[in-house]
């Protein structure tokens, strides 16, 4: 009895120091947000808005197929620019890049400190004619209903475009002169990798030896009740972006006629590979972007979320299945594994002798395009099917840091032009041009000014594509800030 006795209270004791712990722990998980005075003194521009209009207007379209492509778009789209945008075009060095991507250089006074480098992509996806019908105003028309912009680019990524050079202009008719010098990319080929356009400039510039003190890109926006148990908005700046792999599976098998099948066809030992794959999803991990993620969001969460996070190395497994339960939360956590494209067949009643699956993979952090294959090659573990890497392909970037003086500055304008909303690093789930800029920075962030929710979060990409006209004007004056907060004394 005394030896229960023992053991209980030992039991009772061990509880209560962990206890102890996990309430230590909690009330250290203290803030990382800033506060700054707002900003607002920053005039736009009464022509901005028929600007971006106009802008949304010309279909400057990335096909998939390179014979689709609309160079007479593209050359209105130059146009565009040069006459919307005179002082830009003539007072800043400016370069071309395989006739539509554009290298803008503003020369700062201070030659010992490392430019900036604001990127934004011309380029947009195609409205699928099927859809059409669908969209409630015009895909192209840029119309302003009320307090809406409606149109193919308004979120990904005219804004950053427009953004940037009404800004820029802005500044210029100020007389504003900077210390550290700006650079401007624009790639016109952002949705389709960005060879041609994003990648040129990034190896122009590493040829010039330039070393940026930071890059920013799209990737990032202001969420609204996206995060559960977080009521603020949440500006999400993008430290990391996941990799980015297709393969393809492809198997050869004896066909035939459907009346005498046989136990096993070609399209039965893909859809095989494919239901393994499904079934074996990647581990879920906590990588360093979500470490970053959880440092400076939990401790502005509701105390038993604040506890788990603050105990994060405890609650491991609790936190990944939480994420693992919604699609946008699961991506964060572990390398995707979707199947896109399946091809084979040609008639009803003949087997085929061949199929072919394409699977698209998002490589989080810590893993590679190599452990992928590997991985897979396991999983499916068919001599018979040949495994076929796509033409285009990316590793997960580097994680850029929180203490730089990018990371700082972006942080220090949000809340000078947001200043309700919380600020938090996030891993981007998806692909941007910055990945070619890896040569040039350590430092590249990934974020746009404009607010997403459950009503507009599917548009880009997808139907009504919309921006709130005065998203559009917050996202100048951000734009208008932050380059004055790099570049001052």
């Amino acid at each position: 009895m005394k030896l229960l006795k023992k053991a209980l209270l030992l039991l009772l004791s061990l509880l209560v120091i962990f206890i102890i712990y996990l309430g230590f722990n909690t009330l250290n998980f203290n803030s990382t947000q800033i506060q700054h005075s707002p900003i607002n003194n920053i005039n736009l521009d009464k022509s901005s808005i028929s600007n971006f209009s106009k802008a949304i207007k010309i279909k400057t379209i990335s096909p998939e197929n390179s014979v689709d492509f609309d160079s007479i778009q593209f050359y209105k789209f130059n146009a565009f620019l040069k006459n919307t945008y005179p002082l830009t075009d003539s007072l800043l060095v400016k370069k071309n890049f395989n006739s539509f991507s554009f290298l803008y250089k503003w020369e700062g006074i201070n030659p010992t400190l490392k430019p900036i480098v604001l990127m934004a992509h011309i380029d947009i996806v195609p409205v699928i004619k099927e859809n059409i019908p669908h969209w409630k105003h015009d895909a192209f028309g840029g119309e302003i209903i009320k307090d809406t912009i409606w149109g193919r680019g308004t979120i990904d990524n005219k804004v950053g475009v427009i953004g940037i050079m009404e800004s820029l202009e802005s500044l210029l008719k100020e007389g504003y002169v900077p210390q550290r010098s700006v650079y401007i990319a624009f790639g016109h080929d952002e949705e389709i990798g960005g060879l041609n356009g994003a990648k040129v400039i990034a190896n122009h510039l590493k040829k010039e030896g330039i070393e940026a003190e930071y890059v920013l890109d799209e990737g990032g926006y202001i969420v609204q009740q996206l995060i559960p148990s977080v009521e603020k908005d949440v500006a999400l700046i993008g430290i990391a972006e996941k990799g980015f792999l297709s393969l393809e599976l492809s198997v050869k098998i004896e066909g035939g006629h459907s009346s005498m099948p046989e136990n096993e066809t070609a399209i039965d030992v893909i859809s095989n590979a494919i239901s393994k794959l499904k079934h074996n999803p990647f581990p879920a991990k906590i990588s360093p972007p979500i470490e970053h993620f959880i440092k400076h969001l939990g401790p502005e969460m509701p105390f038993v979320n604040k506890m788990v996070f603050a105990n994060k190395t405890i609650f491991k497994s609790l936190i990944t299945s939480i994420y693992e339960k919604s699609a946008s939360g699961n991506a964060l956590v572990r390398t995707t594994t979707s199947p896109t494209i399946f091809n084979s067949g040609v008639k009803e009643n003949i087997i085929p002798h061949s199929a072919k699956a394409t699977i698209n993979f998002r490589i989080i952090p810590g893993e590679t395009i190599a452990s992928v294959i590997d991985r897979v090659t396991k999983v499916i573990d068919d001599q018979r099917i040949t495994i076929t890497k796509g033409e285009f392909i990316s590793e997960p970037s580097k994680v850029s840091s929180t203490e730089s003086f990018g990371y700082k500055t972006l942080h220090k304008t949000i809340s000078e032009i947001y200043p309700e909303a919380l600020v938090a690093p996030y891993l981007v789930v998806g692909g941007t041009d910055s990945k070619h800029f890896s040569t040039i920075t350590d430092n590249i962030y990934r974020f746009s000014a404009i607010k997403l929710n459950k009503g507009n979060i599917k548009s880009f990409h997808g139907l009504n594509e919309r921006l709130a006209v005065s998203d559009f004007e917050t996202s100048i004056k951000f734009y208008h800030q932050l380059i004055k907060s790099s570049t001052s004394k």
